[in-house]
Parts: structure tokens; C-alpha cells; sequence
């Protein structure tokens, strides 16, 4: 048996006194796992947690997205030494040193669980991978001189020289929504899953393995199956920590 997704509406009006949304729990457990069971997941399963990433909001309301969601066993353990090749990559550089504020013995255990990961990639029971295919755009030559007059003659000449980042931008902005509400069905459904995006240091090959167009972007690979570990707390800086209020 599967859990679904309700949704509930409150009539209640919304004040500050407000009892704290079940989905503020949710997110406080999030944390990334890695340590999978190997028992399957049923197609319909899998499917909730699709349904989930597709209602999230797309930039401009581009629905340009599809999603490849492997579970065959056989792919799987296609896709296993590709996964290897991109983390060990990744351990041997940036993955080498703890981040900023992580002590050696946290970052030792995540690590660890890493290499399990990479170590058991062929029995993950699903890998998700959100692709994108932005829309050429569409453009005249009005719409370009009033563009230019609004913005003025230096953020115009910025915004051409930016073009590479702003469509990374834009492209992200239609896909990780998504993404986000995928990871959040799969922890509210008792489900491990983490966001990687390691699979790009190979993205060619992957697409090669999973037969993606080559004009297909690919966003993330996204690992799911019921947890062996258990859901903990986030470890994260806090709100005073991160916000400039009203300027930096």
C-alpha cells in the first residue's frame, strides 16, 4: 500500500499565533540519505512523488520539463559505474575537505555515506532524473529596442555579456521547484532521497546510458528507497545568522 498525498484547505484565517504547519516538521527532518533499502518501490509510488515535482511552480509557467525514473535493475547497474566514476571524482577533489563549519568526525560520517552509496548504487530502488528543455526564445526587433530602453544602455550591455548565467538562471528556476517538492513528498511518504548533481562531470554518458536527447538538459539525480538510517534533525545556520533585513 501506498500513502496519499491529501491536500487540505483551512478556512481559518492565517495569523502569527498560528499553530506551527505539520510542514515545517517535515522540512526540519529533510536531511539527505543515502543509505537505502534495496526494496523495490511500486510504479505508483514512484508516480506520487512525479506528481508532486510537477505541481511545483515553472518559471514563466514553462512547462517544459520531463522526467526519467529508472527502477529496472538491470539500468541500475548500468548506471553504477558512472555513478562511481562521478564520486570518486568528487571525493578526490571539493569532496576532499569538510565545508566551513562541519567538524572532521560529522563530515567523516557523511562521507562514509557516500560511499555506501556509491558502493550499493546498484540496488538503489529508484533514480529520478528531472530534465529541461528551455524554449527558444522568442524575439523582435520592437521588443528588443524597448527592452534596451527600459533597462538602460549599461545593465543592456551587462545582460548580453551575463547571457550564459541568466539562462542557467532561468533554466533552474523552471526545474528545482520541482525538485524541492519532490524531496518533500518523498520524506512526508517515509522515503530517503538526496539531491545530487555529480552525474554532470559525466552528463554525456548518462544521457548516452538513458537514451536523453542531446538537446535535453539534465538538472539532478535524484536516488530514492526506504531509509536504513533514520530522519534526524537539519543541522543549519540560524535565521539571525543569514538575513539582512531591508538592506545588506
Amino acid at each position: 500500500m501506498t500513502e496519499a498525498i491529501t491536500d487540505s484547505v483551512s478556512t481559518e484565517p492565517a495569523t502569527e499565533l498560528s499553530a506551527e504547519p505539520a510542514l515545517f516538521e517535515t522540512m526540519a527532518t529533510m536531511r539527505a540519505m543515502r543509505r537505502l533499502s534495496p526494496e523495490p518501490l511500486s510504479d505508483e509510488l514512484v508516480d506520487q512523488l512525479v506528481q508532486a515535482a510537477v505541481w511545483g511552480p515553472s518559471g514563466g509557467n514553462m512547462q517544459c520539463y520531463e522526467y526519467v525514473v529508472v527502477t529496472d535493475p538491470a539500468v541500475m547497474a548500468e548506471l553504477a559505474p558512472l555513478w562511481r566514476r562521478c564520486v570518486d571524482a568528487y571525493l578526490a577533489t571539493t569532496g576532499k575537505y569538510a565545508p566551513d563549519g562541519m567538524d572532521e568526525a560529522a563530515y567523516g560520517r557523511m562521507v562514509a555515506a557516500i560511499e555506501h552509496q556509491r558502493d550499493h548504487f546498484a540496488q538503489t530502488p529508484a533514480l529520478i532524473i528531472p530534465c529541461y528543455r528551455f524554449p527558444a526564445p522568442r524575439l523582435e526587433e520592437e521588443g528588443l529596442r524597448a527592452s534596451a530602453e527600459a533597462l538602460g544602455p549599461v545593465a543592456t550591455a551587462a545582460l548580453a555579456g551575463g547571457q550564459e548565467r541568466f539562462a542557467a538562471l532561468a533554466e533552474g528556476s523552471c526545474v528545482y521547484p520541482g525538485v524541492q517538492n519532490l524531496l518533500l513528498a518523498a520524506r512526508g511518504l517515509g522515503l530517503a532521497a538526496n539531491i545530487t548533481i555529480w552525474h554532470l562531470m559525466l552528463e554525456d554518458e548518462w544521457k548516452a546510458a538513458l537514451g536523453i536527447p542531446d538537446d535535453m538538459r539534465t538538472f539532478a539525480a535524484i536516488p530514492v528507497g526506504r531509509p536504513l538510517g533514520r530522519f534526524g534533525p537539519v543541522r543549519r545556520r540560524p535565521v539571525a545568522e543569514v538575513v539582512h533585513r531591508n538592506r545588506w
